[in-house]
């Protein structure tokens, strides 16, 4: 049960929006790619004066061999070849440490570029999985209002007061205008106390009047729920009596006179089509073909409720690793990136601890 301290009017609903990212210039990759280059070069230079001081070097024994043939004459001659042969061992000292300290270098500049550029990818997966929880909280917040305005409708109120033929046929036409205009919705059911379907708004597509709701979980909350600026919000399931649907159900009690504090009368409900407007923002996610990313919305037991690829949605449960934080992002074992950010609620919507989820890599 969510205690509201205040009733919105909720708006219409538009259609879920992609969620914008802007295309950005891979320039971690350049710098990568140019450091490897002048490792590349400082190896090839220092190749080619290892091969120059060699040279140097066997021009300098072979000024040896010759001065020791002539003997005391050739002693001078002897001197300055060995001097020209320290000279060439000298440099190819330098040649040698200059290599191994530039491909040391190098190879510290790489490594830091690719911990900078995968940090950069994380944070940019884990904004975007933020952004994907808060679009649906935002969608849901207006879930709650619309229970809350639509259960002190006078039709909805005095058909539960009066469960006649007459109030039943109009409290139904009352919600079918509802729902050609919340086209979001799958269907709206006014329950008595006792969990019996009263009226719906598709009665002509629904035959749910006279079922019974009383062993659901959310008809139950919202039976205790203290006064007409509370609601229920149910977890995704899919309704035997939509056809299987997925939904998200939303409830408030209707009260007398429509009033807050008013004595209940009965359970309104509300089936959000959650299917196609959760499918509708995970896939509107942009990452890119790279990425090799599946975004998915998982709830607070790691249940999958939503995935960009239609996998694994009310049946795969998603191991995440929070060490107690409420985002972040790691590597599993298959080297896969997953970035989570926890829901932030919305307005008087405080979530029911879903998570924005993104798989990348593997």
């Amino acid at each position: 049960m969510v205690t509201a301290p205040a009733l919105k009017k909720s708006p219409s609903i538009a259609p879920s929006q992609p969620l914008a990212s802007e295309d950005e210039t891979d320039v971690s990759a350049l710098i990568a790619r140019l450091t490897g280059e002048v490792n590349q070069i400082a190896c090839e230079k220092t190749k080619s004066i290892q091969q120059i001081t060699n040279q140097m070097k066997m021009l300098a024994l072979n000024a040896l061999i010759e001065s020791s043939r002539v003997g005391a004459q050739g002693a001078g001659f002897a001197v300055v070849a060995q001097e020209v042969r320290a000279v060439g061992q000298q440099v190819e000292t330098i040649a040698r440490e200059l290599e191994s300290h530039l491909t040391t270098r190098t190879g510290n500049l790489k490594s830091s570029i690719e911990e900078m550029t995968n940090r950069a990818r994380g944070e940019r997966m884990v904004d975007l999985s933020l952004n994907a929880v808060e679009l649906i909280d935002r969608n849901l917040y207006e879930r709650t209002c619309d229970v809350r305005w639509w259960a002190t409708d006078s039709a909805v109120v005095d058909c539960a007061a009066k469960p006649e033929a007459a109030t039943v046929a109009h409290v139904s036409e009352r919600l079918g205008v509802i729902l050609s205009a919340y086209t979001v919705y799958l269907d709206l059911w006014l329950c008595d106390l006792d969990g019996k379907v009263i009226a719906n708004g598709r009665a002509d597509r629904s035959h749910v009047a006279g079922a019974s709701v009383a062993e659901t979980k959310w008809f139950r909350e919202a039976r205790g729920l203290r006064s007409g600026d509370d609601y229920v919000a149910g977890d995704i399931e899919c309704q035997p009596l939509l056809g299987n649907a997925q939904v998200a159900t939303y409830c408030a009690s209707v009260r007398e006179r429509g009033k807050a504090n008013g004595r209940p009368l009965g359970v309104l409900a509300i089936h959000f089509d959650w299917e196609a407007q959760a499918r509708a923002i995970v896939q509107g996610v942009r990452v890119s073909a790279a990425d090799k990313a599946r975004v998915l919305l998982v709830d607070s037991s790691f249940r999958v409720i939503a995935a960009s690829d239609g996998q694994g949605i009310l049946s795969e449960r998603l191991p995440l690793k929070l060490e107690g934080k409420p985002s972040g992002f790691y590597h599993d074992a298959s080297k896969r990136m997953i970035a989570f950010h926890a829901t932030p609620g919305y307005e008087t919507y405080r979530g029911l601890g879903w998570y924005g989820v993104i798989v990348s890599g593997g």
